[in-house]
């Protein structure tokens, strides 16, 4: 039998993996489309949708339901002129919840959800799936095959296949969204910082609403006390306490929605009349300037849209578009328009407008209920800011930090503790350093705006790439979209100095460390790319690899999914010895999010059996995490062991073409293989070396399973011998690669590679604590490289 030999070089890539259904058994492809089927067309009942919109409510609105607190304050810090500047403002409110929350993300925006998952680093991924953006090219067209990995595909000559094209050619344009993605990505961190304080700061305002005479202090001091609790009780997760959120929440929004009707009644139906947009012309009119620079202050109302969508995750669209529409929307407008109406009776109430328009018999209950509504808002977006930072350490665009999984129910609910601690402090910071809540609140719109208008940019690429609008469509949405988000944009901008500098320069050190991580881990994925080991130098040192092979197994974890690492090459020139079953172990993760247990691993053999060489790659989504599979080694070596059997099982039956798992082989027809002396490989063996890649998943075909046969005695020997190796023992050997800036680098590469991203590598966690690894098993390999 001859031996198979593989190339494993760059250039055999192009159809260089096989999937085992695909070769063995065409009904896995039909397997495979009814899973992506059912992935894409979850069916809900009636009842079940209205338990899921009542659930949502608690998780998803309540940052935009606790806006009631602090929008006419951030409106009218100065006060209010006249009834007509009440209209116009209540009128802009009603539209921006209409145009914003209601149409553009409720009813578009929620559409591009990511199987579920939301938030920008989704859209960033389906773009990912859609067209080879992905700044580290470590995917394969075996992981389109993925039933998670849907996508759609459309035709050459479309405007979509041209946009895709055009994306694909100009490296600019890759890196321009990737750094779209993480402004966006800083924004919502920023965001996770400034909801916890103004919502906190604004609720526990209406102690001195009942009590002038209390100090502004007091008020601060309580705010933080319980923002120091809140943070403090984060690794608890909150799925102990969400059965909490729902009812909270929902009672929040009846006492809001009651006391506005309450206050319609009370102070007249005039207040009807801002329905007009009319109203909107003449409060520019006779506003001018700081006309326009209040509407950082109206913007305020449609905080926590973006949240909306982060928060998407175990809830279906129709869920959350139903408790939008028939709960959050129309309690919102009465909300608003009561304290409008209460406003044009009490024109110099607008510091309090919310609290003093509370009727006094339940001004107490209602103090409580909105503490409570406050703390559950800056519970979703910590979730959130939990939740992005996640996806972005699955893209390699942050620095490796502890994830740890507080519920065994739902896999999205996590805690980061070293963020959690940052926000923490940010967040205290902001409440005690402010002198006003009017400073907090034009920092937050600033946040706010920000990432809607990267939403926006992005959702223009997914309207033409993924859902392949046609072009009125899509300048439809862009513009009416950009036409009020840049309204609001150039509103804040006056306000810059007035607090919204504060998102501004979080986002910014934010975004030099997630790109400068990123840029890092891009040069070091190139520089094992270009400085893999070719096979033909590991075939010219034989089977024993000119080394002592000693007994136990040698996981290799590398950055690639094809090629020898340097770092092996590294290692056994410096040291005397490898063991007798080499694994190179590459982890890797996929813009899905998340891959199914039973798909996750892709095995393949490396070089001739006698040699025991294996590639294990492991696929993982960004909402998947590493430490959390607790039997990685044991499922490795079960997946391995089932490679083994299935390769034995089908060299039984390759003279069928269609059990045939190598295809056409091309035979090394040449007097035999350079070795790195110059010299040739004499074997009596005939060599061959497949024209595919045999790395495959590793799930026995039913034709083999049914059948009953025996693997032959090869297969037998091979698997004592691999469980023998266990036995004595598993090496887990990791490259420690140091980057360094040339010497004729300029001074920015210098400033980011040298300091910045040897601060972020000394401070992040290291691999081995990423992996799990146990630390008696664990082998470091040191290397410097230049860039």
């Amino acid at each position: 039998m001859a031996s198979r030999v593989d190339t494993d070089e760059e250039g055999d890539n192009k159809g260089s993996m096989w999937d085992l259904d695909q070769k063995l058994d065409q009904p896995m492809d039909e397997e495979a489309g009814r899973l992506r089927n059912m992935y894409r067309e979850k069916k809900f009942s009636a009842l079940l949708i209205l338990r899921l919109a009542y659930q949502s409510l608690g998780v998803v609105y309540g940052d935009l339901g606790t806006s009631p607190l602090y929008v006419f304050y951030n409106t009218f810090p100065n006060g209010v002129k006249d009834e007509e500047q009440v209209l116009g403002a209540l009128s802009l409110i009603i539209y921006s919840l209409t145009l914003v929350p209601l149409l553009k993300y409720v009813f578009i925006v929620l559409r591009a959800n990511d199987n579920g998952q939301g938030g920008t680093f989704a859209l960033y991924s389906l773009l990912c799936r859609h067209a080879k953006i992905k700044t580290i090219p470590n995917q394969h067209r075996t992981d389109e095959e993925l039933t998670t990995y849907s996508r759609s595909t459309f035709h050459e000559r479309s405007f979509a296949a041209k946009t895709k094209k055009w994306l694909e050619e100009h490296e600019s344009w890759k890196s321009a969204i990737l750094i779209l993605v993480l402004a966006g990505t800083c924004m919502v961190i920023g965001d996770g910082i400034l909801t916890p304080a103004i919502s906190v700061l604004s609720a526990v305002g209406g102690i001195k609403v009942n009590k002038p005479g209390m100090d502004s202090s007091v008020v601060v001091l309580v705010a933080v006390v319980i923002l120091v609790g809140f943070f403090s009780m984060q690794h608890f997760g909150t799925d102990r306490v969400s059965w909490l959120f729902a009812p909270i929440v929902l009672l929040w929004f009846l006492l809001i929605g009651g006391i506005g009707i309450f206050n319609i009644w009370k102070h007249g139906f005039r207040v009807l009349k801002a329905f007009s947009p009319v109203y909107i012309y003449h409060y520019f009119k006779r506003g001018g300037k700081e006309g326009w620079t209040s509407l950082g202050g109206i913007m305020l109302s449609i905080t926590g849209t973006e949240a909306l969508f982060a928060d998407l995750a175990h809830f279906p669209v129709s869920a959350v578009q139903l408790a939008f529409t028939l709960v959050v929307f129309p309690c919102l407008l009465l909300a608003y328009s009561g304290q409008a109406a209460y406003l044009m009776d009490n024109l110099t109430h607008s510091r309090d407008a919310f609290y003093r328009s509370i009727p006094d018999r339940i001004y107490w209950p209602v103090f409580v209920v909105a503490t409570a509504a406050a703390i559950v808002a800056s519970q979703a977006t910590i979730t959130a800011t939990f939740s992005i930072i996640k996806q972005a350490l699955a893209h390699g665009c942050f620095p490796r930090v502890k994830v740890v999984y507080t519920s065994k129910k739902f896999l999205g609910q996590i805690y980061i503790p070293d963020i959690n601690w940052i926000l923490m402090i940010l967040c205290i910071a902001v409440t005690a350093g402010f002198e006003n809540q009017n400073q907090i609140g034009n920092a937050y719109g600033t946040a706010v705006v920000i990432v809607m208008l990267v939403t926006t940019l992005l959702m223009i690429l997914i309207m033409i790439l993924v859902w392949r609008c046609h072009w009125i469509l899509v300048l439809a949405f862009t513009s009416l979209s950009l036409v009020v988000e840049f309204a609001y944009f150039f509103s804040v901008i006056f306000k810059v100095d007035q607090g919204g500098w504060v998102p501004l320069a979080i986002a910014g050190t934010f975004l030099i460390i997630m790109f400068v991580w990123h840029y890092g881990t891009v040069k070091r994925y190139e520089f094992e790319m270009h400085s893999k080991v070719s096979m033909a130098w590991i075939l010219g040192l034989g089977p024993s690899l000119g080394l002592v092979r000693v007994p136990g197994i040698g996981l290799v974890y590398t950055e690639l999914a094809s090629g020898v690492p340097p770092i092996f090459s590294h290692f056994i020139t410096n040291l005397p010895a490898i063991h007798s079953v080499v694994v190179f172990v590459c982890v890797k993760y996929l813009p899905v999010y998340t891959v199914p247990e039973e798909e996750r691993f892709l095995i393949k053999r490396i070089g001739p059996k006698n040699f025991h060489i294996f590639r294990c790659v492991a696929r993982y989504g960004y909402k998947d995490l590493h430490k959390k599979d607790d039997e990685f080694e044991k499922k490795l070596f079960d997946n391995l062991s089932m490679f083994v059997k299935l390769e034995s099982m089908m060299e039984g039956c390759s003279d069928s073409d269609e059990y045939s798992i190598y295809g056409q082989q091309t035979e090394w027809s040449r007097d035999g293989l350079l070795n790195n002396n110059g010299s040739t490989i004499s074997s009596n063996m005939e060599l061959t070396i497949n024209s595919i890649d045999s790395i495959v998943q590793v799930r026995s075909p039913p034709h083999v399973r049914s059948s009953g046969q025996v693997s032959n005695q090869t297969e037998v020997d091979e698997l004592e011998f691999l469980n023998s190796c266990r036995d004595a023992g598993v090496v887990h050997i990791m490259g420690n690669t140091v980057v360094r800036a040339r010497r004729d680098s300029n001074f920015f590469k210098k400033l980011a590679v040298d300091y910045i991203y040897a601060f972020l590598r000394k401070i992040c966690r290291e691999n081995s604590v990423i992996f799990n690894v146990p630390h008696e098993s664990l082998l470091n390999v040191g290397q410097i490289f230049y860039v």
